[in-house]
């Protein structure tokens, strides 16, 4: 079997048991993100039909990510909110605002960045992201990363952390540590919907920020 005659057949033995024996014969099947590596537009274009798991069938957007895609730093949340679905970008509301402000502080903006989520579509209600939503949206967030090629992945909360780990450990055990993904460092801190929530939260946030400021930005 050839290599695109099994990711066929993947996909219909994918969408075999997540909707039954019933053909969808609207849903699209998502191009192969090893066959899409020109640049970060091109590969949009080819998954933003995505309709891999039931998320697809829910959303009003696809929320792929936005910024620099040259960037070399990299921030990773969960998953999109209910106003980064209706807009279709990541962290458009309170707390993406409160992120540009802690980004200004560190003399960067989201032209200097970029921003996405393991998960590219909105769960309902915004419940956490369940393993098989996972399994299936991961590869589109490695691909992402090796078209961007950045220095550092940061992961915004607790949910993007352990989901990108594939740990359970809280997150003042993850803070404070570099890891590796995909051969990349990568930093853990608070979500900024998490400072809004809990205004105690900002000045451990505020050094992590630091650090990221002093160990991977190049100064003048």
């Amino acid at each position: 079997m050839s290599h695109k005659s099994e990711l066929i057949f993947r996909y219909f033995d994918q969408t075999r048991n997540l909707y039954g024996n019933q053909l969808f014969l609207e849903a699209q099947i998502a191009s192969d993100p090893v066959q899409n590596l020109d640049s970060l537009e091109s590969f949009n274009a080819s998954i933003c039909n995505c309709l891999k798991c039931e998320l697809g069938h829910t959303r009003s957007n696809f929320v792929f990510g936005v910024g620099n895609p040259n960037a070399d730093i990299v921030f990773v949340g969960e998953a999109p909110g209910e106003k980064e679905d209706l807009i279709g970008e990541p962290f458009v509301g309170r707390a993406g605002k409160l992120l540009d402000k802690i980004l200004a502080a560190i003399n960067l903006s989201r032209e200097d960045i970029y921003i996405c989520n393991v998960i590219k579509c909105r769960p309902p209600k915004n419940r956490d992201p369940l393993p098989r939503e996972v399994e299936l949206c991961e590869p589109y967030l490695k691909t992402q990363l090796s078209l961007i090629k950045p220095k550092l992945i940061v992961a915004l909360g607790r949910i993007a952390a352990c989901t990108i780990l594939r740990t359970k450990e809280p997150l003042k055990n993850l803070r404070n540590k570099t890891f590796k993904y995909e051969g990349i460092d990568l930093v853990v801190t608070y979500h900024p919907a998490a400072l809004l929530r809990n205004p105690n939260f900002k000045i451990p946030a505020w050094e992590d920020f630091q650090m990221i400021r002093d160990k991977y930005l190049i100064q003048d």
